[in-house]
């Protein structure tokens, strides 16, 4: 039993978690993604890539909000008839936030829903640097705006809870009141991966793909159309960085774009030539070879080519194991 029993118990254990996650992910995606991301940090994938994947098989993502977000991801009732619920993104996804003031938030919600960032502040006892994280993470929308104007909104609502005035509403009139701009797109990506992890908008690549189609390089879904094969260039933001021990130094890499993802080989004599652009990069550049085989698809690299500046102020990462 020793020699048998035992390695048979773990694989029919891993067998039946595989079956039931697969099943979850098929059949009620949008509470498979919930649950993920409430359990983080864990596993390979980053939040970035579980949101990027549900929404690619249709489950609609809403960004946190005070006026609507718990602590953890929750579920919500779509107004469009589809037939999955939506995953309303919780306080949790905010870098920094305390769950401590999350709940202190959620319980003044229960009383009313709130009239403005200065309610929200003396109800829910938040200080300068909390309201701040939350104008950052785009999560005071519904209460001021766009972002800057949050936080704007943000910057003067801080106070000491035992300040003589400290329960004194704030009221700014609206010609006092600055004419603040929405931040352009690119900004607005940057600032939400910097805050959350993340971002609901276009994929950093989206606003990259002019310039990466112009020198012949393929997206994720470019590539699934190419032939076994084939010599293809491909672009991508790294998510994963793989060594098994039993790989003999080969090294495997995962690269998202807007399209997907594309898994990328590198065998040792490539690591060893070209080693900074491998370890190093966030956005990384693949000339190789295509391999498709009964539905397996991969890149298999000959060029690396560190990217990144291209990012600019997108601050992404990726998962790497040794």
């Amino acid at each position: 039993f020793g020699e048998y029993g035992f390695p048979e118990s773990h694989a029919y254990s891993f067998a039946l978690l595989a079956y039931v996650s697969a099943w979850m992910k098929c059949h009620e995606s949008a509470i498979f993604a919930a649950a993920l991301l409430n359990s983080q940090p864990m596993g390979f994938y980053a939040p970035s890539q579980l949101v990027q994947d549900a929404r690619r098989h249709g489950v609609q993502v809403r960004p946190v909000d005070v006026g609507a977000s718990d602590w953890d991801c929750t579920l919500e009732r779509r107004s469009d008839g589809g037939a999955q619920p939506a995953v309303r993104l919780g306080l949790r996804m905010v870098s920094g936030f305390a769950q401590a003031a999350a709940e202190r938030l959620m319980q003044a919600r229960r009383t009313s829903g709130f009239a403005g960032v200065d309610d929200l502040a003396r109800r829910a006892r938040l200080d300068a640097r909390e309201l701040q994280l939350l104008a950052h993470a785009d999560a005071l929308q519904s209460l001021a705006g766009h972002r800057r104007r949050q936080l704007w909104a943000a910057a003067g609502q801080g106070r000491p809870e035992k300040a003589l005035l400290a329960d004194a509403p704030i009221v700014e009139r609206a010609h006092e009141q600055p004419d603040l701009f929405e931040a352009p797109e690119d900004e607005a990506i940057a600032l939400d991966y910097a805050s959350t992890g993340l971002t609901l908008r276009r994929h950093p690549l989206a606003l990259l793909r002019e310039k990466i189609a112009r020198r012949g390089w393929r997206s994720a879904e470019q590539l699934a159309q190419l032939k076994d094969g084939a010599a293809a260039w491909a672009c991508g933001i790294v998510t994963m960085r793989q060594q098994p021990e039993t790989a003999k130094g080969v090294i495997f890499v995962t690269l998202e774009d807007e399209t997907g993802s594309v898994n990328v080989i590198v065998w040792k004599h490539v690591r060893e030539r070209q080693r900074p652009a491998l370890l190093r990069s966030r956005l990384l550049a693949v000339a190789g070879q295509w391999q498709s085989q009964d539905g397996v698809n991969h890149l298999v690299a000959r060029r690396l080519v560190d990217m990144t500046p291209w990012l600019g102020a997108v601050a992404t990462s990726s998962r790497d194991f040794h």
